[in-house]
């Protein structure tokens, strides 16, 4: 009968597996025991450190307290294993957290130090962001050729001229059409200055919207006895101010030109035009700050051009204004320089060596040729009347002007 009992061999193969298992388990278990005391060993030191505590006011006042020390035999022991047990987590609880004394100073550098040259250019950088060098202010002198600053400096200053003799007809007939496109040029400006402008006709502006220069507000603008004036066409240059600062001495024709160059006109809210009436930028500027330097470099630009002057609180003022925008620029007008070019040529003078010849004398034969009719002697019934005579539209001074004629009373008739 064959025998059950395995082989010696393979039974002490598995007791020596088992064992090495055994061996193996305890040994993770202690490591994994050793890495949580390693671990938690700053609560563990607390824990001890707080019963060493304990222990002492235990023995101190030779009385039990809440962790029960009732004898100071039980005290002393509990006192001494927890200074062993609060020193060795201590020292692992070193493993696990740095030093709080330890700083990046204070490792080992592979690196040479940093030289003082570079601490002394951080510390000057400091400096530069701490006061920033302050920029060169820039003068009419020194500004580019070109801006409206620089041009200041070429206007003349002088005192006001007195405003005898001003008129607003002095300035020729009002929105006269001097580009020669049929359209006044109130009409033009207001084409140019409004968005979404509706037109009657070729011309006439009856809706647009304003975004206002002077007060920086958006204004619906309508066409009508009652909405018209919300907008106005204002003289950046106001015509009044030119009178007193040069345009005395301009021609008839000059001054026209003056009173109708786009370049000195702008369509404005009607109450901001009103307020500044015939200032200069001495003594009103627009309530739009973000305008003023595109206002003063206008003003500038239109005087340039006609060659009129500032008083010396004006020009402070504009060049205030302009050192803080000193690249705006000088704007022209083809219209000024034509007007301008006329009066610069010289008339021609006769030769000294050549006699005029005697003006005829008229003779019963020669009767002088009669005068034209004076505008007033003409006169449309209406607007039909004036198309029919080719004289549509009508603008004032034009022969045949009539406020009937006028009904939006604009300066332009029969429109």
């Amino acid at each position: 009968m064959p025998s059950s009992t395995p082989p010696r061999a393979a039974t002490q193969t598995t007791t020596e597996k088992a064992g090495r298992h055994r061996k193996l388990r305890w040994t993770a278990l202690v490591l994994a025991l050793i890495l949580a005391i390693i671990v938690i060993s700053p609560i563990i030191c607390t824990l001890a450190v707080a019963v060493a505590i304990t222990a002492g006011v235990a023995l101190g006042k030779k009385t039990p307290t809440f962790l029960r020390f009732t004898t100071p035999a039980t005290a002393t022991r509990a006192l001494i294993i927890s200074v062993v047990v609060a020193l060795l987590s201590a020292g692992m609880a070193n493993l696990v957290l740095p030093r709080a004394d330890t700083t990046v100073d204070e490792a080992p550098v592979a690196f040479a130090p940093a030289s003082p040259a570079a601490d002394d250019v951080v510390a000057v950088d400091e400096d530069q962001q701490a006061s920033p060098t302050p920029t060169e202010t820039v003068t009419p002198e020194t500004a580019e050729a070109g801006t409206a600053l620089a041009a200041l400096a070429t206007l003349e200053v002088k005192g006001r001229a007195p405003k005898t003799g001003y008129d607003r007809d002095e300035f020729g007939q009002r929105w006269k059409d001097i580009d020669r496109n049929g359209c006044g040029q109130r009409d033009d400006v207001l084409a140019r200055d409004l968005t979404g402008a509706q037109k009657v006709g070729r011309c006439v502006v009856t809706s647009g919207i304003l975004d206002d220069p002077f007060t920086g507000e958006r204004i619906a603008f309508e066409r009508g006895e009652d909405t018209s004036s919300l907008v106005q066409i204002d003289h950046v240059v106001p015509l009044s101010d030119a009178w007193q600062k040069g345009a005395q001495q301009l021609t008839a024709h000059q001054r026209e030109t003056l009173g109708n160059d786009p370049l000195n006109l702008l369509a404005v809210d009607g109450a901001a035009n009103a307020q500044k009436s015939d200032s200069d930028a001495a003594t009103w500027l627009p309530k739009n700050t973000e305008f003023r330097c595109s206002y003063v470099a206008r003003q500038v630009s239109v005087k340039v051009a006609y060659e009129l002057w500032v008083t010396q609180a004006e020009r402070d003022a504009i060049e205030r204004i302009l050192t803080g925008c000193p690249a705006e620029r000088l704007l022209t007008s083809d219209y000024a320089a034509d007007a301008m070019a006329i009066s610069a040529e010289p008339a021609a003078k006769p030769s000294p060596s050549v006699t005029p010849a005697p003006k005829p004398q008229p003779t019963q034969e020669s009767k002088p040729a009669p005068a034209p009719a004076k505008p007033a002697d003409v006169y449309y019934k209406n607007c039909t009347a004036a198309r029919e005579a080719g004289a549509a539209p009508v603008h004032v001074g034009d022969p045949g002007y009539a406020k009937h004629l006028d009904r939006d009373g604009d300066g332009v008739g029969c429109e």
